[in-house]
């Protein structure tokens, strides 16, 4: 497979709250990528991290009686606890409140201010605290008592202010050549649609800094010590700083930029496709290769929201469900780039369906007869038959399809062709009744379980992205080595060993009562 390296980030998360089910979902979407090509024989720089500056994070650490940044180290704690409980497999957690990430952040804008792309003047107009952005009138809507919104229903206010402003409206044309030339830049199609023409009514000049005097948490402007920096040139640098900014010429940024992923939730699409590309074309800098936006999560049908109570935590997901159960679900039931649906109806449903009965009852089902009737070993398999090598074949090369998925960020998809595998081996188990064959024909059963045994080694290999802890489980079982569980082990060169001792196993996916407290 390529050598290719491959640098792949999730968007930082802002510590304003604590980490709830939508972080929970990009982290384990952004990890079960970065697994798989590490799998597939890629160098990999995986970063995640903290957003940590801003009016929304002063004001709510003013409300909460702490300094801001007391209450940034509190909450950004709480997002890289979350990366252990989700077994994220993150290479760096970059904080914007770290020093790497002042120099990287000044280092950007005095480029920016040096090709002439950056200006003092002043601002008028409506601004989001929530989203930390300006809006035009024609973007919004107006309740019944005059309070304006914008389009994800934040309020706004009319401000006024002294501002520098970044030459955005010099690269109207620039980004649209840009989206032209590259079309899988912008993922999926539909929000690469909204953006170009979002693009194509023509952009304004971007206000990059507020003054001290409204607000005094962010890096400190370049030469200007009266402005601070406007929290998305800060935030979106942080994926140059993750690999080195600004030294362009050390290892890490030689090897990793350009990011073949940033993975983003589609309510800050315009940020990362608009404004970052333009900052990193001011730059003189490569744009990264994909910006993947995916949808939202809903919980039993509604938009998760504290006054309905319906906000699920990592912690509680992981409590009720298991860790890879958790991870398999949100996987393969949300739509590549779609809005997604959490119930506890679905998610019981799905796991028992899938893990308890599908590949976790094949794996112990089988596993238990070969240490029970094999003399606790690998049996040696005699000549096979047409249904066993369309199995065996069908659980080398499943690899392939999973690739090109994958390569689309489909991974539901993925998954889809890796549980045909399942369902086959589950059907070819039922048809060729070992425990029958155990009286009528040892010397078949032993073929029959040997199928059965490659097959599971194989299964177990291609799930480990997404199942981390209960696929290495199954791999111990089959005492497959550490150094053996990679994509380029799917071959009959690496078939397992007859002879190979094995433990008693143990079951790796326990049914979920659907009366259990969610």
């Amino acid at each position: 497979m390529s050598a290719k390296p491959f640098y792949i980030t999730t968007a930082i998360s802002y510590v304003n709250g604590v980490p709830h089910l939508g972080h929970a979902y990009e982290m384990i979407l952004t990890d079960v990528m970065a697994r798989f090509q590490r799998l597939d024989g890629r160098d990999v720089m995986f970063l995640t991290g903290t957003d940590e500056h801003g009016e929304k994070v002063a004001k709510t650490a003013e409300k909460n009686g702490m300094s801001a940044k007391e209450f940034a180290d509190q909450n950004a704690a709480a997002f890289e606890a979350t990366t252990k409980t989700l077994a994220i497999s993150n290479d760096d957690f970059i904080r914007t409140t770290q020093e790497r990430h002042y120099k990287a952040s000044q280092a950007i804008w005095k480029k920016l201010e040096e090709n002439g792309d950056i200006y003092l003047g002043k601002y008028e107009g409506w601004y989001s605290v929530r989203e930390e952005g300006y809006f035009s009138e024609d973007e919004l809507r107006e309740s019944e008592d005059g309070t304006k919104f914008t389009p994800n229903g934040t309020p706004v206010e009319w401000v006024e202010e002294s501002s520098y402003f970044f030459k955005l409206s010099n690269y109207t044309e620039k980004l649209l050549q840009y989206y032209e030339a590259h079309p899988r830049f912008i993922q999926p199609e539909t929000r690469r649609n909204e953006i170009i023409a979002f693009v194509k009514q023509g952009l304004r000049d971007l206000s990059v800094s507020r003054h001290k005097d409204r607000l005094q948490w962010g890096i400190p402007v370049p030469n200007d010590p009266d402005h601070v920096m406007y929290v998305w040139l800060d935030a979106l640098t942080n994926y140059i700083t993750g690999v080195g900014y600004p030294d362009v010429e050390s290892e890490a940024f030689k090897k990793y930029w350009p990011a073949q992923y940033h993975v983003i939730g589609k309510d800050i699409i315009r940020f990362h496709a608009v404004y970052w590309p333009a900052f990193l074309m001011a730059a003189g800098l490569q744009q990264p290769e994909a910006i993947f936006a995916h949808g939202f999560i809903n919980v039993q049908g509604e938009k998760m929201s504290k006054s309905i109570g319906n906000v699920l935590s990592p912690d509680g997901l992981v409590e009720t469900y298991g860790l890879d159960q958790t991870r398999y679900f949100l996987m393969r039931e949300i739509p590549h780039g779609q809005d997604g649906n959490f119930s506890h109806e679905r998610a019981v449903e799905r796991i028992n369906a899938d893990l308890a009965n599908g590949l976790g009852n094949l794996a112990q089902r089988t596993l238990s007869m070969i240490h029970k009737n094999c003399d606790e070993s690998i049996p040696s398999p005699g000549e096979l038959t047409a249904d066993d090598r369309v199995l065996i074949d069908e659980a080398y090369n499943v690899v392939n399809l999973a690739r090109d998925e994958f390569e689309q960020f489909k991974i539901h998809r993925a998954l889809e062709h890796i549980w045909k595998i399942v369902a086959a081996a589950n059907g070819y188990i039922d048809a060729q009744a070992p425990w029958t064959l155990r009286k009528e024909d040892p010397a078949r059963m032993q073929t029959v379980l040997y199928v059965l045994a490659e097959t599971i080694r194989c299964l177990a290999i291609l799930v480990q992205p997404v199942t981390p802890h209960a696929a290495a489980e199954m791999l111990d079982q089959l005492n497959i080595p550490e150094d053996q569980r990679s994509f380029a082990h799917l071959n009959e060169k690496n078939a397992l060993k007859p002879g190979t001792k094995i433990e008693k196993p143990e079951g790796v996916f326990p049914r979920i009562a659907m009366d259990e407290a969610a």
